[in-house]
């Protein structure tokens, strides 16, 4: 009897360790969700977003200092402009804005087509050689600087410009100094068929000069044409 009543008491010992135990892990638990609470101020995303690549960065002062030009940048488009322009470019780059070229017998015709591009509101420069040549210059070098210092070329082809052996050094040295420059080298073709044109201006076009002004209205618009090509 004695040992019957012995035995149930370790039984109801080791159970009550266990439940102890269970409790203890509830409360802690419990004591835990209460401790952290979400806020009601934080939400996922806001924890997130440091880490997220999705999303561009916030404007700071690399962003804004990229979106100002640089002044490389600023220089290129100051000199583009209109209003700083100076003496050194465009218009009056060049001492003259045309030269003409004509044979001696086509003088006077030249005279008259000079007198009708200076006479014109854009005051246009023209270089004549018997009137602008340096006495005493050689004529080789004084055309030749010429040439190159004007803008446009007028050639003045007539049967007398066909038959001066000089008058073809001057086209072939005209087109030399501009070979691909359109508008630059203007020729004026009078008193000659189409048949007559030279070969070697046959890939431009000519103005013919059997109008009432002689062409020179022609010329002159298309000088100013390449001039305001320059600015």
């Amino acid at each position: 009897m004695a040992s019957s009543t012995s035995s149930p008491a370790p039984r109801s010992r080791s159970r009550k360790p266990l439940g102890r135990m269970a409790d203890w892990f509830r409360q802690a638990l419990s004591k835990k969700a209460t401790k952290t609470p979400v806020s009601p101020e934080c939400s996922p995303s806001d924890v997130s977003q440091p880490s997220s690549r999705d999303s561009p960065p916030p404007l700071g002062p690399c962003s804004e200092a990229s979106s100002t030009p640089t002044p490389r940048r600023a220089g290129a488009e100051s000199s583009l402009g209109g209003g700083g322009s100076s003496s050194s470019g465009g218009r009056w780059s060049k001492d003259y804005d045309v030269c003409v070229c004509h044979s001696e017998e086509d003088l006077a015709a030249a005279q008259e087509l000079v007198s009708y591009l200076e006479g014109h509101a854009a005051r246009l420069r023209c270089f004549l050689q018997l009137r602008d040549a340096t006495p005493g210059g050689a004529i080789v070098s004084e055309l030749c600087q010429a040439l190159s210092s004007s803008h446009c070329r007028v050639l003045l082809i007539t049967p007398g410009f066909l038959r001066d052996p000089w008058c073809r050094y001057q086209m072939l040295q005209a087109l030399s100094e501009a070979p691909g420059a359109e508008g630059r080298t203007i020729p004026l073709m009078s008193g000659l068929s189409r048949a007559a044109y030279p070969a070697e201006l046959r890939f431009m076009y000519f103005v013919d000069g059997r109008g009432p002004d002689g062409g020179f209205r022609q010329v002159q618009e298309a000088v100013l044409r390449y001039l305001q090509s320059l600015s």
